[in-house]
């Protein structure tokens, strides 16, 4: 499976730099791409899923253009994991370099608003690990792989992590990014990268219910939701969503 995404990847970026040197000429309206003067035509800051960074902006041409970016930073989320029915909170330390070609299909439309919708391809260098953790208290009812436990006197806690590393990974996104006037834009944009499952580990640090009468242990059905973790085709896919403002000139 990491082999077919480093495959994806190395088409995807191919593809990008493809894009970005199709047109080295003026077309129109200032909008350029010089291969010997590569200085960005724009900025962005972002925050979303992935963490809080920016990016730098190319305009090849009103339909291709380019954005280089960094996002990292720590994030925690609540309830934000879902594996067989059990939830985790999320502590997300981001680590993820990309770069994307956003091509817009309505480049030249008099409507500005249409001029900001775009299709974003690219690859991403992620690096990212999640602390995840849940906790009980005594006496009260949860479940873990769709089995049915109570909390014994000292609770349950169940603590691990699971992570993205060093990872080459492709992108599709979908975008808007429409400028309020000649150099500031706000934009919005919500896709995904194709990692491959994460490594993960969980792991009952403290506390623990009786068995269940028909579906086993506490610590037998956690280790099979870490094994769900590793294994399901949901969690080869990390999604993104961000939102930001940028500065053109």
């Amino acid at each position: 499976m990491k082999t077919l995404h480093t495959i994806l990847a190395a088409s995807v970026l191919a593809a990008v730099a493809g894009s970005a040197m199709a047109d080295t000429a003026v077309v129109k309206d200032g909008y350029a791409f010089d291969r010997n003067q590569l200085i960005p035509t724009g900025v962005r800051a972002e925050v979303g899923t992935t963490g809080y960074g920016g990016a730098l902006l190319w305009t090849a041409n009103p339909y291709v253009g380019l954005a280089l970016g960094y996002n990292g930073g720590d994030i925690s989320w609540s309830d934000d994991l879902s594996v067989n029915g059990s939830k985790y909170d999320m502590d997300m330390d981001n680590n993820l370099t990309y770069l994307n070609a956003e091509i817009r299909p309505w480049g030249t439309s008099p409507s500005k608003w249409a001029q900001g919708v775009y299709v974003a391809a690219g690859v991403g260098y992620v690096d990212n690990e999640y602390d995840l953790d849940r906790r009980v208290k005594p006496g009260e009812g949860f479940s873990v792989n769709h089995t049915d436990f109570t909390a014994g006197t000292d609770g349950a806690h169940i603590n691990g992590k699971m992570s993205y590393k060093n990872d080459i990974a492709p992108y599709l996104g979908l975008g808007f990014a429409p400028k309020i006037n000649n150099n500031w834009g706000v934009f919005g944009e919500v896709g995904a990268y194709y990692t491959g499952n994460p490594e993960a580990n969980l792991t009952l640090v403290s506390g623990g219910a009786p068995d269940n009468a028909t579906r086993g242990s506490l610590v037998d059905n956690i280790a099979t939701d870490e094994e769900k973790i590793r294994t399901d085709d949901k969690h080869q896919w990390m999604p993104v969503a961000k939102l930001g403002v940028s500065y053109h000139w």
